[in-house]
Order: C-alpha cells, then sequence, then structure tokens
C-alpha cells in the first residue's frame, strides 16, 4: 500500500509576511512538516496495542489514544474474520440459484420451469405463485415484485429460484427453464422520461424568495447544464445469505446487509409470519456503501421460502455479473441551471432542476432525489432560489442508496457553476467559491433551515489555502499552461457542506443493549451494522469509556433483531451519531445504577464517583475509597443488582414538512475541503493525479486513525465516480459493464503520489453529539469533486481561461478529448 504523507512545504513557497500575518489560531493548527507528520501518524497506529496512552494533542480534546485499531483488525489480516460464505451450513443445505429476465422490457408470456424440476440435484423450484405472503417487497412505497409475474421491467430481473443440493447443480438447472417474453422498447433516457411525465414518484419543489424577479434584475445571467453518470457499488462480498429454518415457523437470516430489521419485516410478509419469528443476524459485511439498504431483502426473502418449503438451509451468494446486473447503483442525474450573479459572481438567485434517473421503481428514490434538492446549493447561499427534484423511470435496475445519497449528485450543479460563473467574470474559481460561501445575512438555505457554524468553513478554506500554497501553485501551473501547448496542469479548492440525519424523521432513532458478567467483561450491541467503517470500534469506545474500562474489556456481538428491535439502517452518515449515544445511554444507565448500589453497600458518598482506570473512585483525600471494578461488579451481582441496559437515543430538533418544502431536515452540518491537481494531455485526453490536499471537519473525532481512512476512502471512491467508473448499457438496455474486466474502480496506481489529509482540530460539534464528535462516513465523498474541477481547470486553460467547457461525468480520456477538441474549435472561431 502507498504510504501517504504530508508533503514539506518548501521554504521559498509562501512568503515569510503570510505566515506572520496568519491568525495565531490557524498559525498552530496548521499542518506539520512531513517528517514529523509520518512519525505521528506511525505512532498512533504502531502503538494502538494497548502498550500505553499516546500523547494528548494540545490542539484538540481528542486524544490520540482514542485512535484504537478497528475491532477486528487482527481478523481481517489474518483472514479469520468470517463473512456470509465463511459460515458452516448444515451438511444437507441448499444452495440456491435465479434465472433473471434477458430483456429490459416486455411481457412474461411463457416460463416452463418443468425441465428445471428434472434436472440432477434439483430439490425445489419457484416462482412468484409459491409466494404465502406478500410479492412486492418495496422498501417504502410499491412496485418491487420479488419475482416478475406478467411485466418485464429491466434485464436482470429475477423470474424463478432453483435449490439444489449443489450450487453448480442448481446454476445448470437454471439453463433448462423455458422462458418467451414479448420484448418492447425500453425507455432508458431519464431526461425524455420526465419530460413525459415517466416518473416514479412525484415531482417536488423547494422554493425561497422570488427566484424570477432574482433573475430579471440580475447584472448577469448564466445557464448550464450537466449529465453526472451512476456509480456500481462494487462491494468486495457481493450480495450473500444464508438461512436456516427455526423450530418454529420461522428463520434465521444471516445475511451481509445494512438493515436487518427491514430484512425481518419483508421475510416476515413473504412468509406471511410474525416479525417475532424471523431474526436476523449481521456480523460484518465485506462493503456496503449503500448497496445493502434495500437490495439485500430479496435474496434472503427467496432463501428463506426455499428453506421454509424444504426444511433444510438455504444459501444463495450471488455470482459478480450477477448481482451487479440484477442490482441497482448509484442514481444517473440529469442537472441543468439558471442563475443570476452580480459583477463579484455572487449569486442574486435563480432556478435549479436535478432529475434523478431512478429505474423501474420507486426504491429509496425519493428521499435520494431530496436529498440532492437539499444538496443543490452545497456551501453557498443561493440567494432567491428554487430546486426542482423529478424522479425519472426508465427501464434498468432500481437505482438505490449509495455513499452519499444523491448529495454528491446535487453537489455538482453548484460546483460547475461556480467555475462557470469565475470563467465568465474572468475571475479565479476559489474567490468566487469563497465570496458565495454561507455568512451573516446570507445564512439560510432554499429549504429554511439555518446554517450553523458556517465560519468554519471559511477558516478550514483559508488555512488549506495555505497549507496547499494554493496561489503560488496557481501561478505555476499558469505559467505552465502558457508554455506548454499539449500538456495542462490543473488546480481547483472545492469546498463541502453535508447535512447529517436521515431526512425520514422516524429513522433518527437507535437502540443499544448492554451486559455486565460477573468476571467484570462487557458485551454490548446495537442496532448498527458494521461494513469495514469502523462502527462497532467506535461503540465499543463509547462502553469503555462510559464506564472507566480498557477496551479490552469490552466485546461487541452481531447486530441482531432479537437483541435490539426496530433499528433503523446504518446509513445516511448516522451509525455511530444514533447508535453511539444509544451506548452511551445504556452504560449511564448501568454505571448510575452501580454508584447508588456502591454508595449504599459500601457507605460512601454518592457524589463525585466516578468510574476510571477500571476502578470506581469515591470520596477525597484521607476519606478517598478505591474499588476495582471486578469487586464492585461482583457485590452488585451478590445483592441482585441488574447489570444489564437497554439504551436508546432519538435525533432532537429535525423536521420537514414536504408540502411547504421547508425545515430543518439536519441536525448539523459537516464541513471540509479539497485541492487537487491534475495534469491532462490534451492530444489524447489522458491524465493523471498529482497531488491532493485535504482538511476536514470531524468534530471531536471519536477515533482519528478510522476516521482519516474515512476520509482518504471517501475521496478515492468518489475520485473514481468521478473519473473511470462508466456505466455502460446497449440499445435493449442490458447492461455491459457488468465486472471489474468492463468497469474500472481506482487501483493502487490510480492514488495520487502526494496525498495529504487532516482532521481539522480544536472545532468540536456545536450541536450535542456524541462527545461533540460529526459523522465522516459520507462528507468526504464530495471532496472528490475537486478532481473534476481541476480537469475542467486544465481544459479552460486552452480557452486562456475565458471559457468552461462541459465535461460530464465520468470524465474519462475520452470525455476529456472531446470537451478538448471542442475547445479548441471554439477558440478558432468555428462551431463546437
Amino acid at each position: 500500500m502507498r504510504t501517504l504523507t504530508r508533503l514539506s512545504k518548501a521554504p521559498e513557497a509562501a512568503p515569510a509576511k503570510a505566515t506572520e500575518a496568519a491568525p495565531a489560531k490557524a498559525t498552530e493548527a496548521a499542518p506539520a512538516k512531513a517528517p514529523e507528520a509520518a512519525e505521528v501518524r506511525k505512532e498512533q497506529i504502531g502503538r494502538n496495542k494497548g502498550d500505553g496512552p499516546l500523547a494528548r494533542d494540545p490542539r484538540s480534546s481528542t486524544s490520540t489514544a482514542d485512535s484504537h485499531r478497528h475491532e477486528s483488525a487482527i481478523k481481517h489480516v489474518t483472514g479469520r474474520a468470517a463473512y456470509i460464505d465463511d459460515l458452516p451450513a448444515p451438511a444437507d443445505a441448499l444452495h440456491i440459484a435465479l434465472g433473471f429476465s434477458p430483456v429490459a422490457h416486455g411481457r412474461l408470456t411463457r416460463l416452463d420451469l418443468e425441465a428445471v424440476k428434472r434436472a440432477p440435484g434439483v430439490v425445489d423450484v419457484i416462482s412468484v405463485v409459491d409466494i404465502p405472503g406478500h410479492t412486492d417487497i418495496g422498501p417504502v412505497f410499491p412496485g418491487d415484485p420479488l419475482f416478475a409475474d406478467d411485466e418485464i421491467s429491466y434485464a436482470g430481473q429475477t423470474l424463478f429460484a432453483v435449490a439444489a443440493t449443489s450450487h453448480k447443480a442448481a446454476r445448470l438447472a437454471v439453463r433448462a427453464a423455458v422462458v418467451e417474453i414479448d420484448e418492447q422498447p425500453a425507455s432508458l433516457d431519464p431526461l425524455k422520461a420526465a419530460e413525459r411525465g415517466e416518473v416514479v414518484r412525484p415531482t417536488h419543489v423547494q422554493q425561497r424568495g422570488d427566484w424570477q424577479q432574482a433573475l430579471s434584475k440580475a447584472e448577469h445571467v448564466l445557464e448550464g447544464e450537466q449529465f453526472v453518470g451512476g456509480q456500481e457499488h462494487f462491494y468486495l462480498e457481493g450480495q450473500a445469505c444464508l438461512v436456516t429454518p427455526s423450530e418454529d415457523e420461522g428463520v434465521v437470516v444471516y445475511t451481509s446487509n445494512q438493515h436487518p430489521s427491514e430484512t425481518q419485516k419483508l421475510v416476515s410478509e413473504v412468509l406471511a409470519v410474525p416479525f417475532h419469528a424471523v431474526t436476523v443476524e449481521t456480523r460484518r459485511m465485506g462493503g456496503g456503501f449503500g448497496g445493502k439498504e434495500t437490495q439485500a431483502s430479496p435474496w434472503a426473502c427467496i432463501a428463506a421460502l426455499i428453506a421454509r418449503r424444504t426444511g433444510r438451509a438455504a444459501r444463495l451468494r450471488l455470482p459478480r455479473a450477477e448481482d451487479t446486473r440484477a442490482t441497482g447503483k448509484r442514481h444517473p442525474f440529469y442537472n441543468r441551471y439558471r442563475l443570476g450573479f452580480d459583477a463579484e459572481g455572487v449569486l442574486a438567485g435563480g432556478e435549479i432542476t436535478v432529475i434523478g434517473d431512478c429505474g423501474y421503481s420507486p426504491d429509496l428514490s425519493e428521499a435520494i432525489v431530496d436529498r440532492a434538492m437539499f444538496h443543490a446549493d452545497n456551501a453557498y447561499s443561493l440567494g432567491a432560489a428554487r430546486v426542482t427534484g423529478h424522479r425519472a423511470r426508465t427501464h434498468t435496475a432500481s437505482n438505490t442508496a449509495f455513499r452519499g445519497f444523491g448529495g454528491p449528485q446535487g453537489m455538482m450543479i453548484i460546483e460547475a457553476a461556480m467555475d462557470d460563473i469565475a470563467r465568465h467574470l474572468g475571475e479565479d474559481p476559489l474567490s468566487v467559491r469563497k465570496r458565495n460561501f454561507y455568512r451573516a445575512g446570507r445564512d439560510v438555505t432554499h429549504y429554511g433551515q439555518q446554517v450553523d457554524q458556517y465560519p468554519l468553513l471559511s477558516e478550514i478554506v483559508e488555512r488549506l489555502e495555505l497549507s496547499s500554497d494554493y496561489w503560488t501553485r496557481r501561478e505555476a501551473i499558469r505559467a505552465h499552461n502558457a508554455a506548454s501547448p499539449v500538456v495542462k496542469k490543473g488546480l481547483a479548492l472545492t469546498p463541502v457542506k453535508f447535512g447529517i440525519s436521515f431526512t425520514a424523521r422516524h429513522l433518527n432513532q437507535a437502540g443499544a443493549l448492554l451486559h455486565v458478567y460477573t468476571d467484570g467483561s462487557v458485551m454490548i450491541n446495537h442496532g448498527g451494522t458494521e461494513m469495514g467503517q469502523g462502527l462497532h470500534t467506535k461503540i465499543c469506545q463509547v462502553a469503555a469509556r462510559e464506564l472507566g474500562l480498557d477496551m479490552a474489556r469490552v466485546r461487541i456481538t452481531a447486530t441482531r433483531t432479537d437483541k435490539v428491535p426496530n433499528t433503523s439502517p446504518t446509513a445516511a452518515s448516522s451509525g455511530a451519531d444514533l447508535n453511539g449515544m444509544a451506548a452511551r445511554d445504556a452504560a449511564s444507565q448501568l454505571r448510575e445504577r452501580l454508584f447508588d448500589f456502591a454508595a449504599e453497600h459500601y457507605q460512601l458518598d454518592r457524589e463525585g464517583m466516578r468510574l476510571a482506570g477500571g476502578e470506581l473512585l469515591a470520596g477525597h483525600g484521607e476519606s478517598s475509597r478505591r474499588i476495582a471494578w471486578g469487586e464492585l461488579v461482583q457485590a452488585a451481582y451478590l445483592s441482585r443488582i441488574s447489570l444489564s441496559a437497554n439504551g436508546f437515543y432519538s435525533t432532537p430538533l429535525i423536521h420537514y414538512d414536504r408540502d411547504t418544502g421547508s425545515g430543518r431536515p439536519f441536525y448539523y452540518f459537516a464541513y471540509g475541503a479539497a485541492v487537487a491537481e491534475v495534469s491532462l494531455d490534451t492530444l489524447s485526453g489522458e491524465y493523471r493525479v498529482e497531488r491532493v490536499d485535504i482538511l476536514h471537519d470531524v468534530g471531536d473525532s471519536l477515533n482519528p486513525a478510522i476516521d482519516t481512512g474515512q476520509v482518504e476512502g471517501g475521496f478515492i471512491q468518489a475520485m473514481g465516480w468521478l473519473t473511470s467508473e462508466e456505466l455502460k448499457w446497449d440499445a435493449r438496455g442490458r447492461l455491459l459493464s457488468d465486472g471489474p474486466a468492463t468497469y474500472k474502480i481506482p487501483t493502487y496506481g490510480d492514488l495520487p503520489p502526494a496525498f495529504n489529509v487532516e482532521l481539522l482540530q480544536g472545532h468540536p460539534n456545536s450541536q450535542a453529539s456524541i462527545y461533540r464528535s460529526k459523522a465522516v462516513g459520507e462528507p468526504p465523498f464530495m471532496l472528490g469533486i475537486s478532481v473534476w474541477s481541476a480537469l475542467r481547470d486544465a481544459l479552460s486553460s486552452l480557452s486562456d481561461y475565458r471559457q468552461s467547457p462541459r465535461l460530464d461525468t465520468p470524465a474519462t480520456p475520452e470525455r476529456v478529448l472531446m470537451a478538448a477538441q471542442a475547445l479548441r474549435r471554439s477558440v478558432n472561431g468555428s462551431t463546437p
């Protein structure tokens, strides 16, 4: 793995007086030089083995001792971490293969499965007629049949399932099916679908102020449009589950799943049994990114049907190509803007329209397009503005949740507008961006929420300007581009303001279950799921902190619906916020209960008691008393004091009125900024990312090592979305990019040689989140927009920065080359 280091600034890179003029606070928090930063990071990672606390960073209330390694780290690197396909199953377990539609749209006229039933090794074959309960498993709105009945809506739609004694036998048997479909033309263009009124959910509008008047009175008006491509989740562990029948009418479902409670509900409804008859367990996932929030449930439902019908365990694992064709992606978007602004580039108002390509059914598209609308402003005050969101229906797999949940697609249009306005005025894009940041008097969004901590974004950007030598590099790049006719460089600094909370208010709740055993060991369980992001580690940290224990005393168990019920999905970056607070509540209850017991049992003063270092500390001076944790627990047990607690948390303050398009859908905002530099060959369209500098706000970090990893990973995943990850369908609606040979995620060689990531220190969350931390799962993803903006900057140099090129995403070398050719034609006076 490439070592990530912070580059040391050359002494001459920044004028001395710039450093002297910097505020003391900013100077203190400036990035360390490369050798020092590298050593600090080595120490943080290398000493997280329980061999002593690390030094506290004086700039932050977060100790570097909080950088505990991932609770499954050793299991991961040694291969002992058990994923669904690693779980042992009974010797007579059945293997499931699926029959899929080969066409995108049509009518199913014949489905003959008799030959399939007679195939060697086949034990059971099921289709829609064999479902005893619900046949539609739409997660929020109807429209997702478990098996196609009559209408075929996308290539890859499930028609039937085969259960056999081996995986090979099941897959061979699928081929014996006789399937006849009256194929009809497929609708694949979301823009045309929206124009025809073909939508999965109604259009929604958010508006503040008189946007039409703002446009009519504006000194300048610009219009623009863009296509933003989708993205395959490409989790390393594909869709998989193992289902065993229980002794009554139910099942136990082991699944790679971000939303066990929803799967419990849907399996129960498909089987026509009560919810309590179904137990769903998820220990860990080999990646999810939103692709297992709703779309892990169909496979669990199918396996559960087989398990109940046969009385045998059933295992289902989708091969990569089938997984890719059968499941939804990040929504592609078509966006456009018409905005008015003054001579300084400050927005007066206007309108933004976003059209999400939702695929064939609603799935989560209402909320996803809503979030794109919420984030169509990103970090900027739009003035008097209207934002409209359409949810187009097309004949592809139903697109679904993906890291950012529509937010990145919404931010893309306003970032395009910032670049376009700058070129129109002959300004540097960063200057225009900074003038439009939320500020006093312009601190209310187009949906009516007041932006808190908005000065923080300006501070982040100013500090990043300094630490990345933005202006010095800008001049150097302009000079290089003027002298280099072919290879152009680009530079961009883009901000992020991302709202944290589920926009569906009822999902902002969580539970936790904590047990203390008589040997003093602690077991914690909660409703969140672990997909590699370190959530379980953070929850263990919370329990240990509240009970004054070493992390070694605390263990976490698999997420199970029979331990913590009615849970929300692990999504919306809220896993630690919600479940951390629930775990804290459970531990606090138990701690206070033990304090009450100790005060009576040991005749101690209740006031000032605390748990620290594995002991109960009470009293002061000569009357002080130290009681070992194990002794305290044993005494409480013998005195019949409960050593278990249930915790609960619900996020306060949030609300949103869809009728008025206004409210406070987010508890708080997370901020960040990134500077990206690229080199681009304008004769081939090939390019590389040379350097990236990131400063990101996570409040008081729960775990700096894990949070830094999330920032790094989120940025690279976004870079892939915007550059190399291209989804391609043929004219009949069949997905062509269905595996690693045809779909290119970033690899080691795509990492920028200089990748400098720093967490903002000394700025706790303004809201009462868990220890004043901030969510880190999704906000860093949007930092990757800086790469796309840097590519546009490099291309713009072909016009001496007078024109802003249209560059749809992903910005593959082909698209970049076509944009370069269009700019050259435009500059030379011919029609692009």
